[in-house]
């Protein structure tokens, strides 16, 4: 069955941590809805390969429209947190036990939501304090996958694992 999946991210986000899974999800039949602060902004990745097109505003959604959370990494989650609208979206994800896959610097919103409190996660290597912080058990592996919703990676190289995790809880 076909799944809604909500992506936020804004200018600078790790090009491959959006476009790999993005390209995976729809192969697999589900949406994707990618959402910044106005819709029809265009957001660019920070290695400049890639430049996506925001499909919806922030004002526009709720997450109750959709049935799964992805955040990309790069620059961009740490952008993202910084605005409450964007912090309280994700918080509502992981409150209604929804799937949110996370990659890199992507559980950076998450953390600031104050939603990885006692939950299984990882990330890139310089959160890893902050994880840690938010009350995260962390683990320094390629996936995480917690309490069959939340879906974590480290890097890049760590893709093939997220994607497939991410796909088996869709």
């Amino acid at each position: 069955m076909s799944k809604k999946i909500a992506v936020v991210m804004t200018d600078q986000f790790e090009d491959s941590e959006y476009t790999e899974p993005a390209k995976a999800y729809k192969e697999a039949g589900h949406q994707v809805t990618v959402i910044e602060k106005e819709k029809g902004n265009s957001v660019k990745g920070k290695q400049g390969e890639a430049s996506v097109s925001v499909d919806a505003a922030i004002d526009e959604v709720k997450p109750e429209d959709f049935d799964a959370l992805f955040i990309p990494g790069g620059f961009s989650p740490d952008i993202l947190r910084a605005d409450d609208k964007f912090v309280k979206f994700a918080k509502k994800f992981v409150d209604d036990k929804k799937p949110v896959f996370a990659i890199c610097h992507g559980p950076q919103l998450l953390i600031t939501a104050e939603a990885l409190n006692g939950r299984d996660a990882t990330g890139y290597v310089s959160i890893h304090v902050d994880l840690k912080n938010a009350g995260a058990t962390l683990h320094d592996k390629e996936v995480v996958v917690c309490g069959n919703q939340l879906v974590t990676s480290r890097t890049p190289d760590d893709l093939p694992a997220f994607i497939k995790e991410s796909l088996a809880l869709l």
